[in-house]
């Protein structure tokens, strides 16, 4: 069972995974949602760090190399808050609907950053299989 999921990080799915999640994640940053019946104040940024967690975490998974080389892993962390910071520029400047906000730009960061840290210890296990 192992080796059939490892080949599955082999070639080209990791880097298909990651522009996906990374296609999806500006498709649902820029669109217009409708207003739940039951909200939550500041919900939307636990999910602004889920999203920007899987984000770097399949980027980090998608260059293997990044678990040795600090330059590859530190420019995948630098390029995801830069995603980041782009998208909510855009809510800002290409939408009536949204809105810029720190607070985003924060908890995506802290998604990026505990991707990174976690990164380390599934990679570990990733190679013992």
């Amino acid at each position: 069972m192992q080796k059939p999921i490892k080949s599955l990080f082999k070639g080209n799915v990791l880097v298909l995974t990651s522009i996906s999640i990374t296609l999806f994640i500006g498709y649902l940053s820029l669109k217009k949602t409708t207003h739940f019946i039951i909200q939550l104040s500041h919900i939307d940024k636990a999910y602004h760090t889920v999203a920007y967690f899987l984000l770097a975490f399949s980027w980090l998974f998608s260059f293997p190399k990044s678990f040795e080389n600090r330059k590859l892993k530190y420019t995948i962390v630098i390029w995801c808050i830069m995603y980041g910071i782009i998208i909510e520029v855009l809510q800002g400047t290409l939408t009536i609907y949204r809105s810029a906000s720190l607070l985003d730009v924060l908890a995506n960061t802290v998604g990026i950053i505990l991707a990174m840290v976690l990164f380390k210890q599934f990679y570990k296990k990733y190679i013992a299989i």
